[in-house]
């Protein structure tokens, strides 16, 4: 758990490196302006890192099944060289799916201006400077790896039925609790990335305008990066003893 809680960390402090301090820099010097080249390596690294951290998700769900379900083979099923290899495979799963979208995306013909409605450079708003129908091969990239996508919430969620299946049989309080406090970070994790991401992408165009993308925008590449040590720290006996101090004067 701890070793993939590593990789976390790093996609975590990546995820905010890749966007916000350009936007605090631009802030500071009161100028929107970043470079082609500069939103290329924004597009790159937003794609590989948030792709790297929902494929890292969903190992770390199986991790949690396999503690759960079947803890006496867990250092069978998952030894340091399994571990390896599936967090190497989450990260390069990203790397290559977020090379194929950037080449693909700045193929692309764009001639519409060169105005962003977010904080940074992000494969929806650059679309939209498209001049051709062109475009529509990254729509079309877009939409098949969703499926990918898809299949790993749905393993997530299979995952997380078979744990609270296995949780409502055991006998002793004791036990109970020390599964539920197991799984629930993780969950809590998983819930804030995926909630926050669909939220933006798939909120009806109804409701959509510049103030609000940018909002959504910050849900998604911000807060998960923040709250996740917040919350499995929260895991930590002498951390939330101190905060129970802290709390309790």
């Amino acid at each position: 758990m701890y070793f993939f809680l590593l990789n976390l960390s790093l996609l975590d402090i990546g995820s905010i490196s890749a966007t916000v301090p350009k936007c605090i820099a631009s802030s500071l010097s009161d100028t929107r302006v970043i470079s082609y080249a500069g939103c290329v390596a924004q597009v790159f690294f937003v794609f590989f890192l948030f792709g790297a951290e929902y494929s890292l998700l969903t190992v770390m769900a199986y991790d949690r099944y396999i503690a759960i379900r079947r803890p006496l083979h867990y250092r069978t099923l998952l030894g340091s060289r399994a571990c390896v290899h599936m967090a190497a495979a989450a990260w390069g799963r990203a790397l290559l799916n977020s090379i194929l979208h950037t080449a693909n995306t700045f193929s692309i013909p764009l001639c519409k201006g060169n105005a962003v409605d977010q904080f940074f450079c992000d494969i929806p708003q650059i679309l939209k400077f498209s001049c051709s129908y062109s475009y529509l091969r990254e729509v079309g990239l877009l939409a098949f790896s969703a499926f990918p996508s898809l299949g790993c919430f749905v393993f997530i969620v299979v995952s997380y039925v078979q744990i609270f299946r296995v949780m409502l049989r055991i006998p002793s309080q004791q036990g109970w609790h020390k599964a539920f406090s197991t799984c629930l970070p993780h969950l809590g994790v998983v819930s804030v990335f995926i909630n926050t991401v669909m939220f933006s992408y798939l909120k009806p165009p109804s409701i959509s305008s510049s103030s609000l993308d940018v909002v959504m925008s910050v849900l998604y590449s911000v807060v998960p990066p923040a709250v996740n040590p917040l919350i499995y720290s929260m895991t930590n006996k002498e951390l939330k003893g101190a905060v129970r101090e802290l709390m309790t004067g």
